[in-house]
């Protein structure tokens, strides 16, 4: 499970998380912290993302709008020939 999990991006880490937690019931969220090695707070942040999954307005997206590398302000010289 832990190897799946981390094959997948952040957001949908997340939700496979909480996914599986509510799927195993009371005590499922410690387990499944414990077995993903995150945090429990993570996983009620999935359950609480995965109730308002129909008003998703980054639902193709990996990242939020402007993270990610910043593009060089400064293009890069090349090296002239001798």
């Amino acid at each position: 499970m832990r190897d799946f999990a981390g094959t997948l991006s952040e957001k949908d880490r997340r939700r496979f998380a909480a996914i599986e937690a509510t799927q195993r019931g009371h005590g499922g969220i410690t387990y499944i912290a414990g077995v993903l090695r995150i945090s429990t707070r993570t996983i009620e942040r999935g359950i609480a993302e995965l109730d308002h999954l129909e008003d998703d307005p980054a639902a193709g997206r990996v990242r939020r709008p402007g993270a990610g590398r910043k593009k060089r302000s400064i293009p890069k010289r090349r090296k002239k020939p001798t």
